[in-house]
C-alpha cells in the first residue's frame, strides 16, 4: 500500500485496518483525505491477501465530517463566467465526494466501522456505506447538515432508510439531534453497543478475524447477492443466486471446506 497523508494503514492475518488520522482536527474530511479514502479502497479491493476490512478513527472522535475548507472552497473550484456551467460543476463536485463513499460500498471486501466519539455528517454518510457498524455507548451520530443549511447529499438519505425505519431516519435528518451507541442499537442501525473503546475494538478484531476465517470467495459472493438483492425484487434476487452459483459454487472451497468436516479439522482457503 501507498503512503496516505490522512489514512493509517496495516494489514495483519487478513485483516486491512484504516484509519482516520487527522485527530487534532477531529478527523474532518480535508480534500485530501477525500482522495486518500477512494485510493485506498480501491487498492484494498484489490490485495488478495486483505479478507476483512476494519475501518475506525484516532483521537477522540471516529470522523468529524467535511472540513470547512472544502466547502469553502466550492465557489473557487466551481467558478465560471456562465451561470449553467457553475451549476454543472457544482453538480460534478458532489459526484466526486460521492465516489470515496461508494467504494467503500462497492469493495468486495466486508468493511466493519468500529466508531467511538462523533460520527458527524460525512461520517454518517460513510459508515452507511460499511458493512457492519460498531460503536461505544458514547460514540453518537449527527446528520449535522441540517444546521449549516444543507441536505445531506453524499448518501446517508439514500442508504440509512435500508437500514432502519423511514420515520427515524426522518427524525435524524430534520432534526441534526445526536443518537448515542444505545439507541443506534436499539433500532438497528449498529450491530453492538460496547461501554468501552477497548472493548468495542476487541468485538470488533474478534467478528473480523472470524470473518477472516471463511472462503473468501463466498464471503465476496455474499456481499454481492446481498447488495443486489436490496436493490431488486425477491425474486430477481433469487434469480442472481442461480446464476451465481451456477457460476462460482464448484470452487476448490466447497472441496476444502468438505474434506476439513470430513476430517473435523478448520478448513483453510486460499485467497
Amino acid at each position: 500500500m501507498n503512503t496516505y497523508k490522512t489514512l493509517e494503514v496495516s494489514i495483519d492475518n487478513h485483516i486491512a485496518t484504516v484509519t482516520f488520522n487527522r485527530p487534532h482536527k477531529a478527523n474532518s474530511l480535508t480534500t485530501q483525505a477525500w482522495h486518500d479514502l477512494k485510493a485506498v479502497f480501491e487498492g484494498l479491493d484489490e490485495i488478495d491477501d486483505v479478507r476483512v476490512i476494519v475501518l475506525n478513527g484516532n483521537g477522540k472522535h471516529f470522523c468529524g465530517g467535511i472540513d470547512l475548507s472544502v466547502l469553502m472552497g466550492i465557489r473557487e473550484r466551481t467558478k465560471s463566467n456562465c451561470e449553467g456551467r457553475i451549476r454543472e460543476n457544482v453538480r460534478k463536485m458532489v459526484f466526486e465526494l460521492q465516489a470515496p463513499i461508494n467504494a467503500i460500498e462497492a469493495c468486495s471486501k466486508p468493511v466493519i466501522a468500529a466508531i467511538h466519539g462523533g460520527c458527524i455528517g460525512a461520517g454518517v454518510d460513510i459508515v452507511c456505506a460499511c458493512d457492519m457498524r460498531y460503536v461505544t455507548h458514547s460514540g453518537y451520530f449527527t446528520i449535522k447538515e441540517i444546521d449549516m443549511g444543507m441536505v445531506a447529499d453524499l448518501g446517508t438519505l439514500q442508504r440509512m432508510p435500508k437500514l432502519i425505519g423511514d420515520a427515524m431516519v426522518r427524525e435524524l435528518a430534520y432534526t441534526g439531534r445526536k443518537m448515542y451507541g444505545e439507541e443506534a442499537k436499539s433500532i438497528g442501525f449498529v450491530n453492538k453497543s460496547s461501554e468501552t473503546r477497548e472493548e468495542m475494538m476487541e468485538e470488533v478484531m474478534k467478528v473480523a478475524a472470524l470473518i477472516a476465517s471463511k472462503s473468501p470467495l463466498s464471503i465476496r459472493g455474499t456481499k454481492e447477492v446481498i447488495k443486489y438483492s436490496r436493490e431488486h425484487s425477491i425474486a430477481d434476487g433469487l434469480n442472481y443466486m442461480a446464476t451465481w452459483n451456477a457460476a462460482m459454487i464448484l470452487s476448490n472451497d466447497l472441496n476444502a471446506a468438505f474434506m476439513a468436516s470430513m476430517q473435523k479439522k478448520k478448513p483453510e482457503f486460499q485467497n
